[in-house]
């Protein structure tokens, strides 16, 4: 399925999680916030919420410093 990532096209597998998506971009869980169509979605419902084909998807990564 076709999803929107950051304003680009990006491909996943039917039936892929927002814990998938993380996988798949090799980033750490815990510094990462993952909006679905205008909505975030919390840590604890990444492995629950289902993607669905042409939702629009932002991903922000924290950084640290000083």
């Amino acid at each position: 399925m076709q999803v929107q990532l950051n304003g680009e096209p990006f491909e996943l597998a039917e039936g892929a999680t927002v814990a998938d998506l993380v996988r798949a971009l090799g980033g750490d869980p815990r510094g990462i916030a993952i909006e679905r169509n205008l909505e975030i979605v919390p840590k604890s419902r990444h492995g629950a919420t289902c993607l669905e084909e042409g939702d629009r998807l932002e991903v922000v990564q924290f950084v640290g410093g000083g």
